[in-house]
Parts: structure tokens; C-alpha cells; sequence
């Protein structure tokens, strides 16, 4: 299991189970240190539409096994303790209130 500091400075475990299921998707291949990068530098971070206790890390790469994607790193926060849920490339962040930056 790894911990890694969001942009807050929240702990975020990854364990070894979801990080296999992310990595055991043909596109995510490879891309395990990407996931670190988008919870400590995202881009935007967005509120999750259907889970209020989720937040959804979004940062743009250039090159993905896919060609230039969004990266989105899911996060649930829970009390104390928050977990990456899953992590997946999309062509564009979804819709929803924004909580980083502000605007």
C-alpha cells in the first residue's frame, strides 16, 4: 500500500488491490507514478455528482497510452481516512462544482 499527500496535504492511501484493478486496464499501464502526480498537482478537483463524500482529481497529459487524455484519480474522503477508489482516462473532466481552484 502506498500514502501519498493530495494538494492539501491529506493522506490518501492506495492499496495494493486498487491499484491493481487501475492497473489491470490496458490504457493505465504504466501509469502508477501519473497517479501520485494528479493527487499532489491537479489541475482541478471537482465534487463528486453522485457520492458527497467523493472528489474527483483531474490533470491534462500530453501522452497516455491513448494519445493527450485527462487523467482522473477518484478519491473518498471519510472522516480521518481517504482511499482512491479508482482512476481511469476520459477526453474531458465531467460537469460539476468545482472545489480546486476556486473560482
Amino acid at each position: 500500500m502506498r500514502v501519498i499527500e493530495d494538494y492539501r496535504g491529506a493522506s490518501v492511501r492506495l492499496t495494493d488491490e486498487r491499484l491493481k484493478h487501475i492497473l489491470g486496464h490496458p490504457e493505465m499501464a504504466g501509469m502508477e507514478g501519473e497517479i501520485g502526480e494528479v493527487l499532489k498537482a491537479p489541475e482541478k478537483v471537482l465534487q463528486s455528482a453522485t457520492d458527497e463524500h467523493a472528489h474527483l482529481f483531474y490533470r491534462h497529459l500530453e501522452r497516455t497510452n491513448l494519445g493527450g487524455k485527462w487523467l482522473c484519480v477518484v478519491v473518498k474522503y471519510s472522516g480521518d481516512d481517504a482511499f482512491v477508489l479508482t482512476s481511469y482516462l476520459t477526453d474531458k473532466p465531467k460537469k460539476g462544482e468545482q472545489l480546486w481552484p476556486k473560482k
